[in-house]
Formats: C-alpha cells, structure tokens, sequence
C-alpha cells in the first residue's frame, strides 16, 4: 500500500475529520504562511469535505491526513497543491499539529506522499516555499532530499513586517 507505512498513514479527509480540519485552517497563527485572511466556517468546511473528490487531476490538489497505524489518531495534515499537469509539478504543503513534532511524522509522511506521487501520480517534482525562520522543516526538507533553489526576499508579509522564505525543491 502506497500510502502506510510503519509508523502511521495517509488517507483522505472524512466528515468525521471536520474538527481537525476546523482547527488546522482556523489556526490564526499561521494563516500567514498560507495567505489566508480569515476563518472558515464548519459549513464551508464540511463543504469542502463533502465536494473534494481528492483526485489531484480534477481538484488541482490533494490533502491527506497523517494519521498514527497504532489508534487511527490523527496528527497532521499534509497537501500537495498548485498541481501542474504540464510540468507534472506541485507544492507542498503540511502541518503536523504542535504536540506531535520532534516524533519524525514529518519525514515519515514525506516519505509516504513522495512515493505516492512518484510511482502513482507520475510527478516529475514537489517543491516548497519555506520560512527562514523555520529550522525545524527546513532540516527535514533537506534529509529528505530538497535542494535549495533560492531565497525569496520579503517573501512572506507578518504582524512583525516580512520575511525571506527558502524555495526548495525536490526531484522523484
């Protein structure tokens, strides 16, 4: 299976995932990682549930849960989005949920998804805008096999004003 590894699981969103869901794109604190302007409503949301057909070819993007093999509980949230069909490219995009960092459930779910996108979706490349001021990913980026491609100057607005974001890459 493409998606299950040793440790935990991608899978699609569910209705039952609309509290998670709810959390993740209401997190005021990182909306400007994302350009977001403001919150989503639980009707919107379960919209958005209810409407993805999480076929990357029709949506444009495709969001899996990270969840844990042992009790199904969910820990992040992981996306590949911006998809090119002529270039056979996308963005990544991901949030492991704060008391579930530092555990590898980042890297074991890049693992997962480059595979995935690899042998299923035919993608030629993921690549990533990432904050400067984001050790943490930028480190397991780099373990995983992202090149640096350039930094972007004040490439991310914040309330403390802007913010050099790190492009990287990765080829499959």
């Amino acid at each position: 299976m493409y998606l299950k590894g040793s440790n935990l699981y991608l899978r699609a969103l569910e209705p039952e995932d609309l509290d998670v869901l709810f959390q993740a794109e209401n997190d005021s604190s990182i909306w400007w990682l994302s350009g977001q302007s403001g919150p989503y409503s639980r009707f919107a949301l379960r919209e958005y549930i209810a409407n993805s057909t999480n076929d990357i070819y029709t949506d444009k993007q495709l969001r899996l849960v990270i969840a844990q093999n042992q009790d199904d509980r969910v820990v992040g949230i992981i996306d590949l989005f911006d998809y090119s069909p002529r270039h056979e490219r996308a963005e990544l995009g991901a949030l492991v949920f704060p008391e579930y960092r530092g555990k590898d459930y980042f890297a074991q779910a890049l693992q997962l998804l480059h595979k995935f996108a690899r042998q299923h979706l035919g993608l030629h490349q993921i690549y990533a805008y990432v904050p400067v001021n984001n050790p943490a990913s930028l480190h397991v980026l780099h373990q995983m096999g992202y090149v640096h491609s350039n930094v972007l100057k004040d490439w991310l607005k914040t309330s403390d004003g802007y913010l050099d974001a790190d492009l990287l890459q990765i080829l499959l």
